[in-house]
Parts: structure tokens; sequence; C-alpha cells
């Protein structure tokens, strides 16, 4: 049987969130751009499906937000946490300088669902599902394609740009040779679900507990619910059998108990092995990694969608116009990871990851300083909903059709294409 061969601009391996994204965001360009998404459809549970409100901000941005909230969706403005019998309010998104103050809840799969059909009113857009890429081609020292496996053979794929937006256990960065940095987790998560009743708290809420964390998201018809273990820690939990596990559970959420055999067998519990990791070089001339392909993140905070989409929108603000006159050089795309590359905790960059603050200090320069103001308890609140805000690191979308109002933060990205010189929060560090 003849090999089918696919000539595009940029191929994307991956139909994630960060892949999905930048096909729209490319194809809103005039560019011709594929993705390949290895499964049928996106309905997989138990993904991340916390869309923070930097994601938000870029569908409004696109003209897309108001069809987006109709999808069904629990919104979240203000988070709380239980710590024995004191319900605690740990992060208020309410005032943010975006449009959408709060975190929305949705199925993985709905969003996706959303970013196709939006995507697919572009002409050159193409998704290609059951397609799983699985080797590089190289030519003349540079990526120029991939293969992929479908149910009818494998295709060839010619691309200026080949994009890994193919997960934490991406196969391409795998292929291209690319250097991982294990930076260790100390946790996994076990993901498993409840039906939800009518006297059941309607907050979605964390519950904490010495040594015990579990975080239950309200789905409507039930719970959605994350247990955190230590790391490895699952098989000591199946070997001190079911019902115990029961019981821990009904002790961190009492109200629990009346279904706790709904959890049937081992097979209703998914685990999550954590891993936190960075490239230490996202690209290869014609091959580039975003999201958790480039930068797999903990699952605490739910930031992870969120960050994969603003290395979308960035790919796109940085890369857009090299791909209408071909292929990006090298520079531009060193240019993508210099500006989504996460910051390294301490402990990985030494001495520049402390904040100028910390420097003088440590250099005897700022010992008579004015001792720093205590903030009042709504002021720390609304600090936790904003430092979880800048964690996505937020870009924007460089040719948006609704802009910011005056005001709102603006990431260094959009900066460079507009030629403002609107500092972005968190830049003085």
């Amino acid at each position: 049987m003849e090999q089918e061969r696919i000539d595009v601009r940029c191929c994307i391996a991956g139909g994630g969130p960060a892949g999905m994204m930048l096909g729209l965001l490319l194809a809103r360009l005039g560019i011709e751009v594929l993705v390949l998404e290895k499964h049928a459809d996106f309905l997989r549970d138990f993904r991340g499906d916390t869309v923070h409100p930097s994601t938000l901000e870029v569908m409004h941005e696109l003209g897309l937000l108001e069809d987006f909230l109709k999808l069904p969706d629990d919104e979240v403005a203000t988070l709380y946490g239980q710590v024995g019998p004191t319900t605690l309010l740990v992060a208020d998104f309410r005032h943010l300088p975006t449009h959408c103050k709060f975190v929305a809840l949705m199925p993985q799969w709905d969003f996706l669902d959303f970013l196709a059909n939006a995507a697919k009113r572009y002409p050159g857009f193409r998704l290609r599902l059951q397609a799983e890429a699985t080797e590089l081609i190289e030519a003349e020292g540079r990526i120029a394609g991939l293969r992929a496996k479908t149910p009818e053979g494998t295709v060839e794929v010619r691309a200026d740009l080949v994009v890994a937006a193919d997960g934490r256990h991406s196969l391409l960065r795998e292929r291209a040779g690319l250097e991982v940095i294990d930076l260790g987790a100390p946790i996994d998560v076990l993901w498993l679900r409840f039906s939800r009743h009518a006297g059941d708290p309607g907050q979605t809420a964390g519950r904490f507990d010495t040594g015990r964390i579990l975080v239950m998201l309200n789905r409507g018809s039930y719970w959605q619910c994350a247990f955190v273990i230590r790391k490895g820690g699952f098989e000591a939990i199946r070997a001190a059998g079911l019902p115990a596990f029961r019981e821990t559970l009904a002790s961190l959420a009492p109200y629990l108990a009346d279904r706790l055999d709904e959890l049937a067998s081992w097979e209703d519990v998914k685990l999550l092995t954590v891993r936190v990791d960075r490239l230490r070089r996202w690209h290869r001339p014609g091959f580039l990694c975003i999201g958790d392909a480039a930068h797999a993140m903990s699952p605490i905070g739910g930031v992870g969608i969120n960050l994969a989409i603003q290395d979308a929108v960035a790919t796109a603000n940085l890369l857009g116009q090299a791909l209408k006159r071909g292929a990006p050089s090298e520079s531009e795309l060193e240019a993508v990871q210099r500006r989504r590359s996460p910051r390294l905790p301490p402990a990985n960059r030494g001495a520049d990851a402390l904040p100028r603050r910390s420097r003088r200090r440590a250099q005897g320069l700022g010992r008579h300083q004015a001792p720093h103001r205590r903030r009042r308890p709504a002021e720390a609140l609304a600090s936790s909903g904003a430092a979880l805000h800048r964690r996505c690191r937020p870009c924007h979308v460089a040719d948006r059709r609704h802009r910011h109002q005056s005001g709102c933060s603006r990431c260094r990205c959009d900066r460079e294409h507009s030629g403002g010189t609107v500092a972005r929060r968190g830049d003085s560090d």
C-alpha cells in the first residue's frame, strides 16, 4: 500500500490543550496547520480541567468567551480548604485584573471539543484523529517532518515546523534526543469519583489532615476526587485493603460515608504518577516542544493546562510571522523558550533565583530597611489568588479581537509586538 504524504507549514503532535490552542491560533493567522491526535476522541477522564482566569482571558481576546461559558462548568471565585473541623478561605480570584474573576472547572474533553470546533472554521486547520506521531524525519541537518501511525497505515508529514505537544511522556522529545532534567516530585495522586447528593456541600474544596489531602471537584451529579499520596505509596495503600482506604476517605469527608461502596474495586482508582521535569533545550532546527512535553508540572494548583495554553499563545505570537515566510530560525525557536521557560526553584538556579530584596539583604545592604508591613487577611487572600494567576505566566494574543481595559497587566511577549512599555507584575524580581 502506498504511503500517504501530507505537506503543511506546521505539524503539531498531540491534541491536548497546548496542541489544540496552537492549532487554532496558527490557523487564525492563515497558516496551514495539521494537528495529530492518537486517540479517536477527547473523551478521557481525570485530565486537567481547571481553566484559570489567564486562559479565560485568552478566550475573551479571541472573541470566544461568551460561547465558551455556555458550556457546563463550575465557576469558582474563591477556593476553600478544610483543616480538621475548620473551613478556611485560601484564595480569592475576585480582585484579578481580568474579565473573568473566577476559575472555570469543566471536563477537559468539552474544552478540547470547543477549541477543535472553533479551529475548524478556518480553512487552513486540519485535525487528524487516531494518528500517533512515532518518528521524526531529518533532512539536511534539521527536522523536516514526522511519521504517524493510523488505522489506514503510516502517514508521512513534511512540515517547516514540527511541534511536540504530546505530553509529559512525549515520544517525540525522546526521538529528538533532547535532555530532560528531572526535578523530582514527592507526591502521586489517586483519582476517583463518588455520586453527589442533594445535601452535600456545593463548594469545590480541599480537605487537609495530618499527611493527607483530598481535593473534591463539584461535577454537578458527581464528585471528582484527587487523593494526594506520597511518591510510590500506592502499593502500600493497596496492601492495606480497600476497606481501610474507604475509611480514610470517610474521615476526610464524612458525608461520603453512605456511598463508599461505589468504590467497588481498585479498578475505580486511577493512579497519576506525578512528574516534574524540564527540558534543558526545547528545540532543534525545525522542531519545538511546548506544554508538558517541555515542562511537566505538579497538579497542585491546577496550573498545568493553563501553562500549556500560554505556551501556545507565546508560540503563535513569536513564530506566526516567521511561519508565513517558511521555517522559523533557531533564534526564533529559542525566543519561545526564553519567554516561557518556567523559573526553577532556588536549589536549581543558585543565587540568581533569589528575589532582589533577598540578595540585597544577604549582602548586608538592606538591614536598615523599615520592617515589612503585615498584610490584612483580605489582602493576603487576594494575593493568593493573584499568585496562582501569575504562576500561569499569562500571555495575550498579539492580534487579538478584544483589547484590555486600562490598567490590565500585559506580558512581555505581547509587549514585543505592540511596542508598548507596560510592565508586567513580578518583572522587578
